[in-house]
C-alpha cells in the first residue's frame, strides 16, 4: 500500500511513476477525498473542544443557579453535527483505505516502464547445448527415464498434475534438498507454514483483493471465503511479522521456506506448456528477507546471487534480466528474473523472479520496526526470491543434459545425492 502523505505531498511524481505500469493515473479524486476528511477532521476536534468546555461549565453554571437551558440545547446540536461527521469521516475512510489497496507499487527509479518486450537482459552465464540431433524435449525424456508418470497423475489430480515416481522422486526430492542445505549455510532459518492461509496473508502480500479469484479457495455456507491454498510460501512468510514491531537490532530478518504451490492457471495452455512447464501444483523453497529501508538495495543483490548461484551449482545455461514495471508482479518495486534454457521450446524460461517490494507489503500488513534511541517506528522492507521452483529446473536439467543415447547427465551436485551421474532408461 502506499503511503497517502507522500501521494499528497508529491502527487506529480507518484503519478509519473505511476504510469510505467498504469494506463491511466489520477489520483485528484483520493486526494479530494482526503483534503475533505482532513477538514472534517478539524471541524469535528473543534465541536468535540466546544462540547469538553461547556460540558464542564454546566455543573458550575447549575450550582451557581444560572440558566444552562441555552447552553443544553447548543450541545444538542453540537453532538448531532459530530456523530453526522463521524459517520462522514468513516466512510471517507473506507473509501480513500479502498482506493489506496488498489494501487500498484510505485516502480524504482531505474525499473523501465512498459511490458514486457521493454525487459533488460542484464547478464548470461554458461553456453546454450549444441545437439548432433535435434533435442528431444523434457516430456518425452522424463517418461522414456521413468521420472514422471502424466497419465496417473492425471487420473487422480485432472489436467494440470503429474507425478513424481521412483528415481523422478528422488531427483526431486534431492533438488529441494539442495537448495534448502544451500540457505541453511547461509543462515536462513527454515520455516515450514501452513498451506491454507486467511484471507488478511493474501491481502498483506498485496495479491487481494484484485487476485483472489486467481487461488484454490476455501468456502463454506456459514463464512463464505473463509481461507485459501498458499499460491507460494512468500504469501505466508510476509505474514511471518504482521502487526509486530521488530528492534533494529533484530535486522535483517532472514527466513526460507519448502511448500507445494497451488495455482489455477486459468485459461488454455499453449502447445509448448505441457508436461511440467505449467501446472496447478509443483515444489518450490522461497527465501525471504525483513530489512531496514536503506539496507533493502543490498539485500535484493545478496537474493539474486544466492538464487543464481543455485543454477550455476546446477551447471544451467541462464540468462538474467531487470523487468519491466508492467511484467512485474504489482506489488514489487523493483524484480529481477532468472530464466533458464529450455532447448526443444528455443526460449528461456523464468525459474525464479527476485523482488523487492520496498515498504508496500509492509504498510499492508503493519510490519515495522524501532530503530536504537528512537521512539518513532518506520516500516521494513520485504523480499522474496524462489531458491528454487523445480517445475522448470527438471525439464532444464533434463534438457540440457540429455545424451544422444537418450541418457541425461548429472551435475555433480546431484550426482552425490543420487549415487550416480546418469539417468538412463535401465534405470527406470
Amino acid at each position: 500500500m502506499l503511503d497517502l502523505a507522500l501521494i499528497r505531498n508529491q502527487r506529480e511524481a507518484v503519478e509519473e511513476a505511476l504510469r510505467k505500469r498504469m494506463d491511466d493515473v489520477d489520483l485528484s479524486g483520493l486526494l479530494d477525498r482526503d483534503a475533505r476528511r482532513r477538514e472534517l477532521v478539524g471541524d469535528a476536534d473543534e465541536l468535540k473542544a466546544r462540547r469538553n468546555q461547556v460540558s464542564s461549565e454546566i455543573p458550575r453554571l447549575k450550582k451557581a443557579g444560572e440558566p444552562v437551558d441555552a447552553l443544553l440545547s447548543e450541545m444538542k446540536d453540537v453532538s448531532a453535527r459530530i456523530k453526522a461527521m463521524d459517520q462522514q469521516i468513516r466512510e471517507l475512510d473506507a473509501a480513500i483505505r479502498d482506493e489506496l489497496v488498489r494501487l500498484p507499487n510505485l516502480p524504482a527509479d531505474d525499473v523501465p516502464a512498459g511490458d514486457k518486450e521493454a525487459n533488460t537482459v542484464l547478464r548470461s552465464w554458461g553456453e546454450q547445448p549444441r545437439f548432433d540431433v535435434a533435442p528431444r524435449d523434457h516430456v518425452d525424456l522424463v517418461t522414456s527415464l521413468g521420472l514422471i508418470d502424466y497419465e496417473r497423475g492425471v487420473k487422480m489430480g485432472g489436467n494440470g498434475f503429474w507425478l513424481y515416481r521412483g528415481t523422478g522422486a528422488r531427483l526431486e526430492w534431492a533438488l529441494l534438498n539442495f537448495f534448502i542445505e544451500s540457505h541453511l549455510a547461509d543462515g536462513y532459518e527454515f520455516v515450514l507454514p501452513p498451506h491454507l492461509l486467511t484471507y488478511e496473508c493474501g491481502f498483506t502480500a498485496g495479491q487481494f483483493p484484485k487476485f483472489e479469484d486467481d487461488v484454490f479457495q476455501i468456502r463454506s455456507e456459514s463464512e463464505g471465503f473463509s481461507h485459501f491454498i498458499l499460491p507460494t510460501a512468500e504469501t505466508a512468510l510476509i505474514n511471518f511479522h504482521r502487526d509486530e514491531i521488530l528492534s533494529e537490532t533484530e535486522l535483517p530478518r532472514k527466513y526460507f521456506s519448502y511448500t507445494p504451490c497451488y495455482r489455477k492457471e486459468a485459461g488454455s495452455y499453449r502447445a509448448q506448456e505441457r508436461g511440467m512447464i505449467r501446472g496447478h501444483q509443483f515444489n518450490k523453497v522461497e527465501i525471504f528477507q525483513f530489512t531496514a529501508p536503506e539496507e533493502s538495495g543490498r539485500a535484493h543483490e545478496e537474493l539474486m546471487a544466492k538464487a543464481e548461484k543455485l543454477v550455476q551449482d546446477l551447471g544451467l545455461h541462464y540468462r538474467a534480466s531487470l523487468l519491466a514495471a508492467r511484467d512485474a508482479s504489482a506489488s514489487m518495486a523493483k524484480t529481477y528474473d532468472i530464466e533458464v534454457w529450455i532447448p526443444s521450446m528455443n526460449q528461456y524460461l523464468e525459474v525464479s523472479s527476485v523482488s523487492n517490494a520496498h515498504d508496500y507489503q509492509a504498510r499492508r500488513g503493519n510490519i515495522r520496526f524501532r530503530r536504537e534511541g528512537h521512539k518513532q517506528t518506520e516500516f521494513v522492507h520485504s523480499l522474496n526470491a524462489s531458491g528454487l521452483a523445480t517445475s522448470r529446473i527438471l525439464p532444464a536439467l533434463v534438457e540440457q543434459g540429455q545424451q544422444a543415447d537418450g541418457s541425461v547427465l548429472l551435475p555433480p551436485a546431484l550426482a552425490r545425492r543420487l549415487g550416480t551421474d546418469r539417468l538412463s532408461v535401465r534405470d527406470a
